[in-house]
Parts: structure tokens; sequence; C-alpha cells
């Protein structure tokens, strides 16, 4: 580990990694070696100058992201194992070679002991979202051995970094194939057909982490007539129509996010049963007169991106889900969601409560939702845990 520069972390602040948290923040760090720029690679040591892994060091709040504990080196065989373990565990969760669902997360960050590296299938492509400027900067690396250990399953590597990256002020170019070249396809979830743009669409192009919630819906949608605010590509919309409602209505403000939505609704044989209306959610929930649907669906973007704005983001919460509870039919169901990583699943729930109070409601929970498995969650790093749900009956 001598090729690499050290850093040590001021007195009493190596607990957290004592206990495996792959996070340090900026504030426990001792002065840094010169020429240190984001996206190197450091040993990390104690105060006392005890190795205690090896990290990028990215340069902003979030300081050190420790990809290895204890003398693990960093190298090409770190690497392989690491995508090789995340492999195994998909194979295990029976994504491999199903041919029912063939979209889903294959590295999902801390999770897979990856931190800042998210890949997503989609078919014969993955797609690489590098959220850190050391997975950024190994990402021709990473794609290579993707292509190695999937042995035929993809044939393409898409580069989908630049925004994520530029969020965190991290310079990044233009996304791009890194292998192969772009080919449109229809993937599969859960038999439901869906046309999938990584290129320009949000994310990595399709939000995964909702299979097992439209699914679940799929099964409260008999003869129902639902509603899907923030409805995006209208995967809530397709299980929906599946389920068998009655009718369906997907909202949006954007409308490639709409046109995506019809696509796919068309895709599926849906149409004549689905309606899509290219408006904000909020004011389309604010003109709703009340007994008009029998579900609400409610998946809107991170309200509270940090903790910074996470007072605002709860209020977002409160208010959308008191606008859905007031407005909901006698029994109806309410799905609600937030995917705000600074809102912990109580918080979640209590601001929801009091959305309900507030609305003058009965209101039963029935179920408590989270990501699938394959968004896997570090028990070190509880932080993993983002998507929180609940379904309720009003």
């Amino acid at each position: 580990m001598n090729h690499i520069p050290t850093i040590r972390l001021k007195k009493g602040k190596d607990q957290a990694v004592r206990r495996f948290h792959p996070w340090i923040f900026s504030g426990a760090l001792q002065q840094l070696p010169s020429n240190l720029s984001p996206g190197s690679l450091v040993s990390v040591a104690d105060a006392s100058g005890q190795l205690l892994g090896t990290a990028f060091y990215e340069g902003g709040t979030i300081a050190l992201k420790m990809l290895s504990f204890g003398a693990e080196p960093v190298d090409e065989g770190f690497w392989r194992n690491k995508l090789n373990k995340a492999l195994s565990l998909r194979r295990e969760l029976g994504f491999l070679n199903n041919p029912h669902t063939n979209a889903y997360r294959l590295v999902h960050g801390e999770g897979d002991g990856l931190p800042g590296l998210v890949v997503d299938v989609y078919g014969s492509t993955a797609v690489l979202q590098a959220q850190s400027a050391g997975m950024y900067e190994s990402r021709e690396m990473l794609a290579n051995l993707l292509f190695q250990l999937m042995e035929g399953r993809i044939s393409a590597v898409y580069d989908k970094s630049a925004e994520a990256l530029g969020r965190m002020e991290h310079a990044a170019g233009d996304d791009a194939y890194l292998i192969g070249e772009h080919r449109e396809s229809t993937v599969l979830e859960n038999g439901a057909r869906f046309q999938v743009d990584w290129v320009k669409g949000q994310k990595t192009g399709f939000f995964l982490d909702q299979r097992d919630a439209r699914r679940l819906l799929e099964s409260h949608s008999k003869d129902k007539r639902v509603l899907n605010t923030f409805s995006y590509s209208g995967g809530f919309s397709v299980f929906a129509c599946r389920g068998g409602a009655r009718q369906v209505f997907s909202v949006d403000s954007s409308r490639r996010a709409i046109e995506l939505c019809d696509q796919n609704i068309a895709l599926n044989g849906f149409a004549e049963v689905h309606e899509s209306v290219c408006v904000d959610a909020k004011k389309y929930l604010e003109t709703l007169q009340g007994n008009e649907f029998d579900v609400i669906v409610l998946d809107p973007p991170a309200f509270a991106k940090n903790h910074h704005n996470r007072h605002k983001g709860l209020q977002g919460y409160k208010y959308i889900n008191y606008e859905a509870i007031r407005k909901l039919r006698q029994g109806g169901l309410l799905f609600t969601f937030s995917c705000s990583q600074a809102v912990d699943a109580a918080s979640f729930q209590a601001i929801v409560m009091a959305a309900a109070i507030e609305a003058g409601r009965e209101v039963q929970l029935l179920h408590h939702l989270s990501q699938p498995a394959d968004h896997p969650v570090s028990i070190f790093h509880p932080e993993g845990a983002y998507l929180k749900g609940l379904v309720l009956r009003v």
C-alpha cells in the first residue's frame, strides 16, 4: 500500500470506520497529502498511523468512500471479486436468464460494497452510473470487467454518469457507450413490456426499485379507478391496467415522460382503459373533487435531497398525502412513497399520519414497502434504505 498516499483521521474519528461504515466526512480528516485530487485512491489510517483500509478520496462533505477494510489491496482481483459477488447475488435472486424479467440492478453502491457505483441491466445493455469521482475514473476498467463476467449476457455498456456527478460538482464528460453501440430494446418486468430510454430518461432510464410495489398494485386494481401521479414512464399504470383496472389516469409534468408512458401502455395493449395528463401532479390533486378514484399512487421525486432541505421536503410529502387522503373514495387505497435518503421510515410514516389527521379521515396501514432485493442494504450503512412506502386504506 506504500504506492498510494495515506490520509490519517483525527483522534477519536475512526469509530465509524471500525464498524465498517463506508463514509468518512471531511471534518474527520487530518491534513491532506499535497496534490490530492478527487478520485484518488488512498490508504486510510487512524491518528496513530494504524491502517484502517483503502478508499477513494472524493473531496466533498463525504470526503472518503471506503472500498476495503484492513489490509486488503484494491487491485484488479478486488474489483473482479466484488463484481462477481454482486453477480452471484442476482443469480441467486433469479434474475439471470429469467424469461419474465430481464431488467434488474446488478450493482447497488454501498449495498454491494462498491460505494458510488450503480449498474442497471436492461436486456443486453448494462447502464453504469458513477456517483463518485473515483468510480468515474474507474469506469472503463469496470465496464470491461462487467463485459467479461456477464459472459455474453450483455453486448453494450453505457455510461450515464454526467448528471449524477454534475449534482455533486464533479466534472464528467458526456454520457457515452463504453462498449458496444445503441440498440433499442423492449425489456420485461414480470411479463410486462417496457421501452426504456437510458440515454435521455431519468436516472438510468427506469425505476427498477418499484418492481415489487408495482406487482402489489396489480393485485389491488381489479375493477378500480386508479390515479398514478408523478407517473414517469407508466410503470405503475401498466400494472394497474394488467390487474384489471376499470380506468387508469397517469399524471406527470414532463411531456417526454407522458410520451413514454403512452408508448408503454400501448405496448401492453391497454390504451382503451388509460388516459394520460401532462400537468403538475400537485395541481392535479388540488383540482380533484373527491370520490373520483379508488386507488391513488404518490411516487414523487425526492422532495428532500439532503438534510438541509429535509423540513421543506417533509412538508411537501404532507401536502400531497393530505390531498390524496382527503379525496380518495371510501375504502380506497393510497400507495405513497418517499425516495429521499434524508427522510427515514419513521419520519415518513409520521408525516403521512399528520396528513391523515389533518384530512380528518380514518386510515389503516396495510403494507410497509421498501426497495427489492436487487437493491440490497449493507447492515453497516442504514442510509442505504432510501425507499419507503406505505399502502393505506382510507
